[in-house]
């Protein structure tokens, strides 16, 4: 690969994609866009990642294909309410169009995975728990992703699969270009509309911030990697969900907000009496949002640490325990400024 490689971006207005435009600077990065058009790339490109040749005409495939050195794959149906038709039409089917258009680049591939594909055994309906009225079903996504890494490893292409945790803003300023799940659970913990969390007080919550994902990116591209998993989580140094909740009510309380630590509860208490005793009889709406919870926490209750791959040679260090908790604090307090909850924040420097 060159110096300077030429880079296929897709997923460039996502999460990862709007935190690893500036980290390729020194490369020509062009973005696959489908509808929105994204500042910060050399080239931008229309096309469609379900549709053959990503919707181009061949001669525009081609063109593409024979400057292309390398290609990341952020794009992604990460909504857990989108429904298994359209998480695979993207997940899986879409990467088989990236796997092809590599292999014809004579490219390399960074596949952007999730580390949660090695807890498919904790969805709620993998250990035969009813989901109630949720909309949220992890395990369409995960089901999604898990064929993803196939296609990818037994296409024979060069490929490098990287699985980041949740992901959360900057770790400095907090921001992030859409919030997502456990931005909208930070933010049933600030309204005070969480009396209880369905895990228990020890289980570790893994995040890890936008800009360090993006790093790692960068880092493999530069570099060249044509192989390998890489894990970005925060692994032992995820802070446990009762460290999480106390710090998001000491970090709200800086910014004026009165925030009362939520009682937790394991699963099995949930099942047992929380649901079918308080939860039956409520709103539907409240039901689907408390059910929504529940199968996406399943997901964190009583599991064992990530691997992590952060710290090894060529890639960013990790975090640790503190720069964890610390960019945490900043996406609690961004969160507190874009939803206009907090009365002191200008007053406040983010760590």
């Amino acid at each position: 690969m060159s110096s300077a490689p030429t880079v296929l971006l897709t997923g460039a207005s996502g999460v990862i994609g709007t935190a690893l435009l500036p980290e390729l600077s020194d490369c020509h990065v062009i973005a696959l866009i489908h509808r929105t058009a994204v500042p910060g790339a050399d080239e931008l490109v229309a096309g469609d990642l379900t549709a053959p040749l990503l919707g181009l005409d061949p001669a525009a495939y081609s063109n593409l294909v024979r400057r292309v050195d390398a290609v990341v794959h952020c794009a992604a149906v990460t909504d857990f309410s989108s429904g298994p038709e359209a998480t695979h039409a993207l997940n899986e089917a879409g990467t088989r169009q990236i796997v092809r258009l590599v292999a014809d680049a004579d490219a390399v591939l960074y596949h952007v995975s999730t580390a949660f594909v090695a807890r498919t055994d904790l969805t709620r309906s993998s250990l035969g728990h009813d989901s109630g009225d949720a909309s949220a079903r992890p395990e369409d996504y995960l089901d999604s992703k898990r064929a993803g890494e196939e296609v990818v490893r037994t296409s024979g292409i060069p490929h490098v699969i990287i699985r980041p945790s949740v992901v959360i803003g900057d770790s400095r300023t907090g921001e992030i270009s859409a919030f997502q799940g456990m931005h909208g659970m930070l933010t049933g913990l600030l309204r005070g509309m969480l009396p209880l969390v369905p895990l228990p007080p020890d289980s570790p919550v893994d995040f890890i911030s936008q800009d360090v994902v993006a790093a790692t990116i960068a880092a493999l591209v530069r570099s060249g990697r044509r192989e390998g998993e890489i894990w970005v989580t925060a692994s032992a140094h995820a802070p446990s969900t009762g460290r999480v909740l106390q710090l998001v009510s000491e970090t709200a309380s800086e910014v004026g907000l009165d925030v009362a630590v939520p009682r937790t509860v394991g699963p099995e208490m949930v099942d047992r009496l929380i649901r079918p005793v308080f939860i039956a009889g409520l709103h539907p709406r409240a039901r689907r949002r408390f059910d929504d919870m529940l199968a996406m926490t399943a997901l964190f209750a009583g599991a064992q640490p990530f691997p992590s791959s952060l710290g090894l040679p060529g890639l960013p260090p990790h975090p640790g325990p503190a720069g964890t908790e610390s960019a945490l604090r900043a996406t609690v307090l961004h969160l507190v400024q874009a939803r206009g909850l907090g009365r002191r924040l200008a007053e406040q420097v983010p760590a």
